[in-house]
């Protein structure tokens, strides 16, 4: 079952449960796919890689509002926020541990043959595609500086 469709079946559930922040996260998640399948050069139905950029961006967004809103002191902006992002992120494959990611990053410096900071592009490029989908960038890019240096 495509993802569109189980969005598609999730909001109807919703709507039934009438569970308001969890049908605004699910119209959310629907309206990103909706723009990524229309999108010029994009094909008739998007990849399973392409939707979950989609959803992983869909998160980093409201973390960084989250971030925001706490700052600032909006609690209820803030918890809308974490009310979306625990509603898109059972869509997306199981996250890696920074333990894990820690494991992976250093086996791959030790195969690619990496020594300083001088190879942490061609580190980031390949643990970025290696992990596509089970890691954020941001904790990658922390762990790579952290073993590099």
């Amino acid at each position: 079952m495509s993802l569109i469709t189980q969005i598609d079946q999730d909001i109807k559930l919703a709507m039934l449960a009438k569970q308001s922040e969890r049908l605004q996260g699910l119209r959310a998640i629907k309206a990103a796919l909706l723009l990524a399948k229309t999108e010029k050069g994009a094909a008739e139905e998007i990849s399973n890689e392409a939707e979950i950029k989609v959803l992983q961006r869909l998160v980093k967004q409201r973390k960084e509002s989250a971030d925001i809103y706490k700052t600032q002191g909006r609690d209820d902006l803030y918890q809308v926020e974490m009310d979306e992002i625990a509603t898109i992120e059972p869509y997306l494959p199981q996250q890696m541990s920074r333990f894990e990611i820690e494991g992976f990053i250093q086996e791959l410096i030790g195969r690619i043959g990496a020594t300083g900071m001088a190879d942490m592009g061609r580190v980031m490029g390949m643990a970025n595609k290696e992990l596509a989908g089970q890691a954020d960038g941001k904790t990658i890019s922390e762990v790579v500086k952290q073993l590099l240096a």
